[in-house]
């Protein structure tokens, strides 16, 4: 039995409490034992009443041991649900504070404690949260795998989850083989693994849950499609404006050789000349093939051309200049939406530029005169106004079209679609592959996945064919994929609350206070 006597202070309410049982048994050997070896007191925090720190402050006896075997000479009483060896909090307080710290960490979880009276320092936070104990794992039967950035480009780690509860199970160092097969080796009950297409996370899998059927997740299937899609589509651009060219009005009549065709207006400045960007673009193509071709890794090229090697790589990867140069000449400016304002005010007479920028600053434009005078000075030199062109959609937008079920595009848009697979069979074919690809991943018909590859092979599609000859090197998982309805969703929304959880700490916590965090935090 505990007496409680209530005195309240300055922003504390104190309350004394001293222990009426008659002895304790000791916590080492169990013997009782009612020899009253001395008094202490302590101070245990407890929950705030009305916003106001509680404080219990506790006679406590110190008993000592009759067992003389004992290795414990003396011994101090515990109270059953009020306190614990070395706490300074009751068992309530450190409940709080340890939800407290799951959710908010350090500084901030400090900052709250204080305002709802539990006055408590940031570290004592996080050692709550390292003294937490976690649930135990339990019988796992689908897995789902996938990484994480601890430090973008630096280090990495692994979330595994269980996709039939629909929790974290363990968080992994670095992103490698080794440590997914040493914890799936002490997991023999796993029979799906739901993982992207990442060869370390395959080889662990194989290596350690060889029983186990590996499943790729349909959503990476999808995005790899969509970039050899991008591929294909920035190859063939200029077949795309060659097709809006064609429905435009008849060629100007002669002596209008400014205006020029879209695809070579794109590679000149306003004086006629070639854009510095395309100048550059083209020797470093020349200098990397060069390098390649003369033996040189990317390593080698970055140092001789002093590139990045993303730079690098993407020069490398390009499968012709025309590639590159669709992504560097498709920047858009200020002054695009404008354009067909500025024809049509042309034609109609108005040739004062001063005039037609006040206009399109009436409209919202917020360039400067000088940008509309360097767009303008070409129209200058010709004898009649130039016909207001419809502009080529850039290769995102029809790569949009083409991944997009037919039945959701715009009137407009697949129109504009037909008008592009009209004029370019290679991207008539890869739209066909991808809607036949969309209808054997919503239907789970994975059985049909050798033929459609064997069908795109036969296209000159080279994006896709590299797509195809990584599918063939994990064939088994991708037919899984796209034979069954599990997939990697609920693990990268586990990896997106994760990201929040580390951002909450500032960065300065390690991996085992994240670990802790993302398995206890609800």
């Amino acid at each position: 039995m505990v007496e409680l006597v209530e005195q309240a202070a300055a922003g504390v309410v104190t309350m004394h409490a001293r222990a009426r049982s008659a002895g304790a048994d000791c916590p080492h050997c169990g013997s009782a034992s009612d020899r009253v070896h001395g008094r202490y007191m302590r101070r245990l925090a407890d929950a705030a009443v009305g916003g106001v720190r509680v404080v219990i402050e506790l006679l406590v006896r110190r008993f000592k041991c009759p067992n003389l075997a004992c290795q414990a000479v003396t011994f101090a009483e515990q109270i059953a649900g009020l306190t614990s060896p070395h706490a300074r909090y009751t068992p309530l307080v450190r409940e709080q504070l340890t939800s407290i710290a799951l959710a908010l960490a350090g500084r901030a979880g400090a900052r709250l404690a204080g305002v709802l009276g539990l006055r408590v320092a940031k570290d004592t936070l996080l050692r709550l949260v390292h003294a937490t104990p976690e649930e135990p794992v339990g019988q796992i039967r689908v897995l789902g795998v996938d990484d994480f950035a601890l430090r973008k480009g630096d280090s990495y780690a692994t979330i595994l989850v269980d996709l039939e509860t629909r929790r974290p199970v363990d968080v992994l160092p670095g992103r490698d083989a080794e440590p997914l097969a040493a914890w799936l080796k002490g997991h023999p009950e796993v029979e799906i693994i739901c993982r992207d297409r990442a060869g370390a996370y395959a080889e662990g899998a194989c290596t350690g849950a060889p029983q186990a059927v590996q499943v790729a997740d349909a959503w990476h299937l999808w995005h790899n499609l969509g970039a050899a899609v991008e591929k294909t589509v920035s190859a063939h651009h200029a077949c795309v404006r060659t097709t809006f060219e064609n429905t435009f009005p008849a060629t100007p009549p002669a002596g209008d050789d400014i205006w020029l065709t879209p695809p070579a207006a794109a590679l000149l400045d306003v004086c006629g000349r070639e854009r510095r960007l395309v100048t550059r673009t083209r020797e470093r193509h020349t200098a990397v093939r060069q390098l390649l071709d003369d033996g040189s890794t990317l390593e080698d090229i970055c140092r001789t051309l002093q590139l990045d090697r993303s730079t690098v790589r993407r020069f490398a990867r390009a499968t012709s200049i025309d590639e590159l140069l669709v992504k560097a000449t498709n920047r858009s400016t200020i002054l695009d939406e404008y354009k067909p304002y500025l024809h049509q005010r042309w034609i109609e007479g108005c040739h004062s530029s001063a005039q037609l920028h006040q206009e399109i600053v009436a409209l919202g434009f917020a360039g400067s005169l000088q940008t509309v005078r360097r767009y303008l000075r070409p129209f200058k030199t010709a004898t009649v106004g130039p016909p207001a062109r419809r502009s080529a959609p850039r290769p995102r937008r029809i790569v949009r079209w083409i991944m997009t079920d037919p039945g959701n595009l715009t009137a407009d848009d697949a129109a504009d679609l037909k008008e592009i697979r009209t004029g370019c069979r290679e991207l008539d074919a890869v739209t066909h592959h991808v809607r036949d690809f969309a209808a054997m991943m919503r239907d789970l018909r994975g059985d049909q996945l050798p033929a459609w590859m064997e069908r795109a092979l036969t296209d000159d599609l080279p994006a896709l064919h590299s797509l195809i000859i990584g599918l063939s090197r994990d064939i088994d998982a991708v037919t899984a994929g796209l034979s069954t309805p599990w997939s990697s969703g609920q693990v990268e929304g586990q990896v997106t609350r994760t990201k929040l959880l580390k951002r909450q700490g500032y960065g300065r916590a390690n991996l085992d206070f994240l670990r802790k965090r993302v398995l206890l935090t609800p």
